[in-house]
Parts: C-alpha cells; structure tokens; sequence
C-alpha cells in the first residue's frame, strides 16, 4: 500500500507532463488522473488503520493518508472530474488540462502530509498552479486578480515558513506535533499563513474577487477544493493537539459569522456565492472531528453553484429577478440550494447535522444562526422565476454531465450518515430553513444595503493580515 500511495502522489504530475507531449489526449489523460485520485480515496476508506510513510526520520517529515485524508482526496477527485468534463467541449488547451491536474495532484500531497516542511512545498506549487489557472485567458482582469492572489499567498507562507523553521529549531523536527513544544510565535505564524490560504475570517478578504471574477470552471476549482489545502493543516494540528481544538472552533465560529454576514447582502450572485465558501469554512472547523463529510459536501455543492451561476443571464440578482430561467436550470440551483441549506435527502441535511452534533455549547446557538443565514442566502437562487425554454447561453453535453455528477454524489454521500434521518432533526431542519425563507421575503429581498468593499483592496489586504496575526498572538498568549 506505501508503494501505491507513492505512485498515486507521483501518477498527476507525471500525467501532466506527458499532457505536453501528447496534447490531442490532453482531456483524457487529465480525466483519467481524477478516477485513479477516486479510485484511491475509495481504498483509503477501506483501510481499517492510517497508511504511514516516514519519508525522513530524523526531521520528522512523514506522510499519513487516512478517513480524514479520504474525504478530501474524493472532494479533489470529484470536483475536478466535473470541471474537465465541463470544459469538455470548450477550447481549453492542452497548457489548461496539464496545471489542472497538476494543481489536483499538490493539492492531493496536502491531505497526506503531516509535518510543516511538506506541506509548505505542496502550497507553494498549488500558488504556481493556481495562479496559471486564473491567469489563462490571459485578459486584463484575469491577470491582476492571478497576480493578486499570488502575491498574498506568498507573503501568507512567507511568514508560514519562519513558523516552521521555528518549530524545528525547537524540536529538531517539521512534525505537527512539534507545535507543542514550539514558541508561541510559531504557532501564530504558521497559523497565519494558512488562515490566508484557506481563507479564513478576515484574512480571506482576498477570496472573494479571486473566486467571482475568476472563470467559471476556475471558480469551481478555487471554491470547491484549492482553499481546502489550507485549511487541511488547521484540521490536522486540531486532532493531533488537543489543546488547539478550542482555537480552531473559535475560528470557525468567526469565520462563519463572517462570511454569512455577507453574503445575506450580497448581490452579485457569484460574490454571494464567494462569500459563502468563507463561512461554510468556518463550518468545516467548528467540529474537527467530523470534517471531513462536510469537506465533501460542500465542496460538491460549491462547484456545482458556480457552473450554474456561470451559465444564469446576469450574476446581478436583481436582474434575475426580472427574468426566467430555464427549467432545467432552476431545478438544478434548487438541489444544490437545498443541500446546502440541510434539507432532507441531499447530503447536506447530515453534513449538518453531524456538525451540530459535535459542536460544544457554547458553539450551538451561533452556528444555528449561521445555518439561519445559509437558508436566507440560497433562498435568492431558489425563488428566481423559471420556466419552460432553452438557455440563451448554449449548454453543452459536458456541462450537463458534470452537474448531473456533482449532484448524484450529493444524494449518494447521504449514506454517509444516515443516523441523522430521525424526527427531531428532520423537524430542526425544517425550521430553520422555513426561517430563512421567510425572512428573505419579508426583509432581506426587500434590501438594497450594499457594504463596503474597501477591505477587499488589494492594499488593504496585508494590512488585514496584519490585524490577524496580532490577533492570533493574543489568543495565543492568552
């Protein structure tokens, strides 16, 4: 099995350089590598223990592939099998499909490393990869926003780095578990750098322009699994230490709280949707635990959203408004929307309630709320006007495909948990998105707040993760 998982670490960037070669089986090949990443997620959820490799003993550099490890890799797997089949019959070029996959295979080596020096390499070729995949249309825009998003993810595993040389000049070793007997500089440093990368509470200020003006398959990616890399590590320390699984809740929380705040008021459709992936980060961390389900789902749900909002007439929702879409469009946005929100038989509804499950108290009353705001969010996509007729936009076989995936694997993941399927759960579900809708027809669609989009400006950022690491210091310290 450590023979395999080396092979399967190695298969997606070997498979994007022969992509160079061999350009005409470029979306082939690219597909392939994404049922191999399936296939071994699939063998990893078999294993009954973790598969344990010990690449360097003497600096604590090891690789763990594990349950948790599991449901990332099939979030990675799935979501990119979609994205290439959506750009199936585009004009993607083989450049395209060989970074795709070569951003899926850094991101796989992320959640199976488990000390800091492997896990800053694998970043920084997710940086490289990530920003060429923004960049690929090659427009103005496409461009600023690639070499924004490159300049803050360099500055954040800048200061990630002299964490982990912290750490091993305290324990000799680049192990998670060395946070332990680490300074508490290195602790908030290293936290820092991923808390950017992840996006997390104000230090994801960056995400939102990156993931809305973005393509639309690159906004799938970006959402659906490239900020799972960063906040894999938080997860990973968390279950290992125990002393910081009360941090990471706390993050989670704020988080949470943060990015719904918005997004109620946002809309830009693809903004809102932005928004949202920093508070359903903030969910993933509030229950260490069992994160990695809700990895899954929201992933499959996120993806899913921004190929539907790609294709939708305008992104601006009041426009919407005044518009019907087609059928099969908004019956899509409605699946989608109601797993996110919890509704009952899309995974969603145990994703959540899972997450409920094991928050600790003083977590329930404001997640509860948050889940208020998710029913509130998505209640914009689900009572736009809709009828029968053809897109004015041409949708393709693959895009048809990749969506009908994405949201199979929504009502299939539902096994995952399906101890939640009880009267009260049901029942609390219902409630609260029965909340949300109506307070999005009696309040929030009435609206027009817009907030301020200053601390989105790029020269504002490293001011904002300046404030984070501050406050990571106090909590730290404190």
């Amino acid at each position: 099995m450590n023979t395999l998982t080396i092979a399967w670490i190695s298969l997606p960037f070997l498979i994007g350089f022969i992509i160079y070669l061999l350009p005409r089986l470029d979306k082939y090949l690219a597909l392939a590598a994404t049922v191999i990443s399936l296939a071994y997620s699939l063998l990893l959820f078999s294993q009954s223990s973790p598969i344990t490799l010990n690449l360097l003993d003497n600096y604590g550099v090891k690789l763990v592939a594990d349950q948790l490890s599991a449901y990332f890799i099939l979030t990675n797997a799935l979501v990119t099998m979609a994205v290439i089949l959506y750009n199936w019959e585009s004009s993607k070029t083989a450049f395209f499909y060989a970074q795709a996959i070569i951003l899926h295979g850094s991101i796989n080596s992320v959640f199976v490393c488990e000390d800091f020096l492997s896990v800053y390499v694998a970043l920084e070729v997710i940086s490289i990869a990530a920003f060429l995949v923004i960049a690929y249309p090659r427009s103005d825009r496409s461009l600023w926003v690639a070499l924004r998003y490159l300049f803050i993810s360099n500055v954040a595993m800048l200061f990630y780095l002299i964490g982990a040389v912290l750490v091993y000049k305290a324990n000799n070793s680049f192990a998670f578990a060395g946070l332990k007997g680490a300074p508490p500089e290195a602790l908030a440093l290293i936290f820092m750098g991923l808390l950017v990368k992840g996006g997390i509470f104000v230090s994801g200020l960056w995400l939102p322009m990156t993931h809305s003006e973005s393509e639309t398959s690159v906004s799938a990616l970006m959402s659906g699994v490239v900020v799972k890399a960063g906040i894999f590590p938080l997860l990973r320390c968390a279950l290992i230490l125990g002393d910081l699984d009360g941090l990471i809740r706390l993050l989670g929380v704020l988080t949470a709280i943060f990015g719904v705040s918005y997004a109620v008021f946002e809309k830009d459709s693809k903004r809102m949707l932005a928004f949202h992936t920093i508070s359903q980060l903030g969910f993933i961390l509030a229950a260490p635990v069992v994160s990695g389900f809700y990895t899954l789902t929201h992933g499959l749900v996120k993806s899913c959203l921004f190929l539907l909002a790609g294709v939708l007439p305008s992104r601006n929702f009041k426009e919407l408004q005044q518009q019907s879409i087609p059928n099969s469009l908004w019956i899509a946005l409605v699946v989608a929307s109601f797993s996110i929100s919890g509704f009952p038989l899309l995974s969603g509804f145990g994703a959540k309630a899972l997450t409920m499950k094991n928050l600790v108290p003083w977590q329930e009353i404001m997640i509860n709320l948050v889940a208020v705001g998710t029913a509130i969010s998505f209640a914009k996509f689900i009572f736009l006007p809709h009828a029968g007729g053809e897109s004015k936009q041409e949708l393709t076989i693959g895009f048809w495909i990749a969506i009908i995936l994405l949201l199979a694997a929504l009502f299939l993941s539902n096994a995952v948990y399906v101890e939640a399927y009880n009267l009260p759960n049901i029942i609390k579900a219902l409630a609260v998105i029965g909340a949300g809708w109506w307070l999005y027809l009696g309040v929030f669609k009435k609206l027009s707040l817009k907030l301020s989009r200053a601390w989105e400006q790029f020269d504002n950022l490293i001011g904002m993760m300046s404030i984070m690491l501050v406050l990571l210091f106090w909590m730290v310290l404190a």
